[in-house]
């Protein structure tokens, strides 16, 4: 099967990608209004980029109206956010939130999310978000224009809240104990509690 994507509307487009572009991390993306107001929604569309320095990123589409999304709105505001990974037992409120509230209605008191604050940003974050990500914005890429079109959100993490019941006998994250999922296609979601190991050819294999 040979799919020409150029002939594709937008929403075929995605669908296929969507599919096949599997498992994609979640971000579950906190943020604040210049006047204060909570936003907090999730992004599948979503990945690290360096560590030097630093950075990560998430996708944000406009809405069907070609409008911004409230995240990406309030992040030219401040210049800030908090990317929370997802555990297996918070997936149902993440989902709710991909529900599309009035601007300024904040999803954490509208489904009952608890929050704290963070250290170096003024976005909350989930208080129970095995991991939080603190960040200040680098740069927004926009690609394309319309309904659709993507809001490439790059962020400097300048600090990380880590649940120490997902930290191994090592001291660093074990991946069973996160147990974060992932997004398949349609509503198919999967965890990182099935796991294989595969070494990697450039690296040495551990005695």
């Amino acid at each position: 099967m040979q799919i020409d994507f150029t002939k594709l509307s937008p929403r075929d487009a995605y669908g296929w990608m969507a599919d096949a572009i599997t498992p994609r991390p979640i971000a579950w993306v906190s943020t604040i209004s210049a006047d204060g107001r909570t936003n907090l929604a999730p992004f599948s569309f979503f990945n690290g980029v360096t560590g030097n320095p630093p950075t990560l990123m998430f996708s944000a589409v406009n809405l069907r109206d070609g409008t911004k999304k409230d995240t990406v709105r309030n992040i030219e505001e401040t210049g800030e956010f908090v990317v929370n990974l997802v555990s297996h037992a918070l997936a149902e409120k993440m989902n709710a939130c991909a529900a599309l509230l009035p601007y300024g209605e904040s999803e954490f008191e509208a489904f009952g999310i608890a929050s704290a604050a963070a250290t170096k940003v003024k976005a909350l974050r989930v208080a129970e978000a095995p991991v939080a990500f603190e960040c200040t914005l680098h740069s927004i890429m926009r690609i394309g224009e319309g309904a659709g079109a993507a809001n490439v959100v790059f962020g400097r993490i300048v600090a990380a809240q880590v649940s120490d019941a997902v930290l191994g006998a090592g001291g660093g994250i074990d991946a069973g104990l996160l147990d974060t999922v992932g997004r398949l296609g349609g509503e198919d979601y999967v965890t990182t509690r099935e796991r294989f190991t595969l070494r990697r050819p450039d690296r040495p294999a551990k005695k």
